[in-house]
């Protein structure tokens, strides 16, 4: 595969998606590479289907386990239909989450297990990893504080679980950073948007100078 292949984790309440919907234009702008902004679960026809019914609050009784399976099967459908193709491309894929949140939120947070989840999702994906990691860090406080309080946002399944489910799943990431430094950028999400995006710019672009140009003001 001739592409390259970015995600960005992050407990709930760290701001992804605001900072996702921020740095798409600039690495645009930034590269001559075409960039495919996706999502998990999600990102596909198949997979969006699934991410409703994973995430629908009315759906409370859900095992533990029919969580984690039901996101490896979003996944490998999301890996089939998105990022594959795009990556024999040779495109940029920008992704919001992949193995690392069901290993922080079904492995610890549901406490089945990380080894468990972790070879599930190794059948789904075929090994397939990414070459780069945004790790937007926040503590659990902060993150539902943030939840709670934006306007108009529905709390899906998962964000409406109590504090010391999320103190788990960030504890967990914190682990894969350590464990993962090379493929791992732990980035302070408590900043401010402005600046949380400008620091993951120049991650990338500084680790990806063959994909990525320095922008001029």
């Amino acid at each position: 595969m001739d592409g390259l292949f970015i995600t960005v984790e992050g407990p709930d309440g760290a701001g992804k998606t605001s900072v996702l919907n921020e740095l798409y234009p600039r690495l645009q702008f930034a590269s001559e590479k075409e960039i495919i902004k996706t999502r998990e679960p999600g990102g596909g026809k198949i997979a969006e289907k699934i991410r409703a019914l994973i995430l629908d609050p009315v759906y409370e009784e859900m095992d533990d386990r029919t969580e984690a399976l039901l996101y490896a099967a979003a996944r490998r459908q999301h890996v089939i239909d998105v990022i594959s193709p795009a990556l024999n491309k040779g495109q940029v894929i920008l992704c919001d989450r992949f193995v690392d949140s069901s290993i922080a939120y079904q492995g610890a947070g549901r406490r089945i297990g990380i080894k468990e989840v972790a070879q599930i999702n190794q059948f789904a994906t075929e090994g397939l990893t990414p070459d780069f990691t945004l790790y937007l860090d926040v503590d659990s406080d902060t993150g539902l504080h943030r939840i709670q309080h934006s306007r108009g946002y529905q709390v899906d399944r998962l964000e409406s679980e109590g504090l010391e489910f999320h103190q788990r799943v960030r504890h967990a990431y914190l682990k894969i950073a350590e464990q993962n430094s090379a493929r791992v950028h732990k980035i302070d999400a408590r900043m401010g948007l402005q600046d949380v995006v400008d620091q993951s710019f120049r991650a990338i672009i500084t680790t990806y100078p063959n994909y990525f140009k320095e922008m001029v003001e």
